[in-house]
């Protein structure tokens, strides 16, 4: 049975941690063409009988972007959905903590939501902030 232990340690080994408290962790990923993309991981706690982890990374600024077309880019990824959290625009996928497997079930929709994520900031701000 995969614990919340077992997912910082496999986000501490393979990134780059910019803040980390008991339920949550942010760190940092290097995609291509010197762009990077901030990550958010959150241990939420069970309901339903059930720990989840929540994976979310940010598009920008809600108040900045064009919101319809982010909803519009966020319909065509295979994971994640869009939020608004604190004015930030994301996307969010969320995974039983419960017989996870790390690489299967965490690092393939990770990998997904972060590459969403920066192309979809990219196009909404033609920046690299996150």
């Amino acid at each position: 049975m995969t614990s919340w232990i077992d997912v910082i340690n496999y986000v501490r080994t393979r990134y780059e941690v910019l803040e980390e408290t008991d339920s949550w962790l942010r760190f940092r990923l290097d995609l291509d063409q010197d762009r990077t993309q901030q990550v958010s991981v959150h241990h939420v706690p069970e309901s339903d009988g059930v720990a989840w982890v929540e994976i979310s990374s940010p598009v920008g600024r809600a108040d900045a972007i064009d919101l319809k077309r982010f909803l519009e880019l966020a319909g065509t990824s295979p994971v994640g959905g869009a939020a608004v959290v604190d004015d930030v625009a994301l996307l969010k996928h969320t995974v039983p903590l419960e017989d996870l497997s790390v690489r299967e079930e965490f690092e393939r929709p990770l990998m997904l939501l972060v590459a969403a994520a920066d192309a979809f900031e990219h196009e909404l701000t033609a920046a690299d902030s996150f």
